[in-house]
């Protein structure tokens, strides 16, 4: 086990979380502050329409390593995450999603991972042979079939790019976020083909994935409105990253 001297950010994109967000960010605080003192974790609050920010005000108030960045007009997960990353102050910057179903114990291995292989990037992979997946079906047919299209366009030796948890070397993400143009879904893709393209070392690591919910308020998480952006926006990194470039 890797002894960690210099702060982790962990960045936790929340839009519309009321129902969940407050226990889930002091759930993550007992965790991160368990292999690795030296943390913040940073919601930001992406232009809910709910009560999300004053649940995250009431976590920060039992938790000061908890941080919020809020504004009021949503901006999609990249959006929030590229807002994160301009408030992150580690060495190291995770991003998790709300809902834990993957669980920040994750970063333990990840840095780990990062630290003894020297690598610039770690992702968890869904399509890791050592992953546990309770996943619906249609989801894990969405995954494969988008790493289809990613190795045809891109050439990623990457098996998944959009599992939920990551961690960067902040002299990595501080500079790519900057230039990220992608503020919905795919922002992952754009992130890691540049990264990717610069020559950063990206290590996968298996993941246990507990997926708990499928609607919010009985809305989809992801809607199709939602896939049809993905695809779009995945085209436009494609031209930028592999035909402009």
């Amino acid at each position: 086990m890797t002894k960690i001297k210099n702060m982790l950010s962990v960045i936790m994109p929340a839009y519309n979380e009321e129902n969940c967000i407050y226990q889930n960010l002091l759930a993550a605080c007992d965790c991160i502050g368990g292999f690795c003192p030296i943390y913040e974790l940073i919601v930001v609050n992406d232009g809910s329409s709910d009560h999300t920010f004053e649940e995250a005000m009431r976590a920060r108030s039992e938790n000061p390593h908890i941080k919020i960045a809020t504004y009021q007009v949503n901006r999609g997960k990249g959006g929030a995450i590229k807002e994160g990353i301009e408030h992150a102050g580690g060495e190291y910057i995770a991003f998790l999603d709300a809902d834990l179903d993957l669980s920040p114990e994750h970063l333990h291995a990840f840095l780990d991972a990062l630290l003894d292989e020297d690598a610039d990037i770690v992702i968890g992979s869904k399509l890791h042979r050592d992953s546990s997946l309770n996943y619906p079906l249609k989801r894990k047919i969405m995954s494969y079939g988008y790493y289809i299209l990613l190795r045809i366009l891109f050439r990623l030796e990457l098996k998944d790019t959009q599992t939920g948890v990551k961690l960067y070397r902040a002299d990595v993400i501080k500079p790519l976020a900057r230039e990220l143009k992608t503020s919905g879904y795919a922002f992952d893709i754009e992130i890691l083909a540049r990264a990717n393209q610069i020559g950063c070392r990206i290590i996968e690591m298996p993941v246990q994935l507990d997926y708990k919910r499928d609607t919010s308020e009985g809305a989809p998480r992801i809607r199709l409105l939602d896939i049809c952006s993905m695809f779009w926006d995945t085209l436009k990194i494609f031209w930028d990253v592999r035909v402009r470039s």
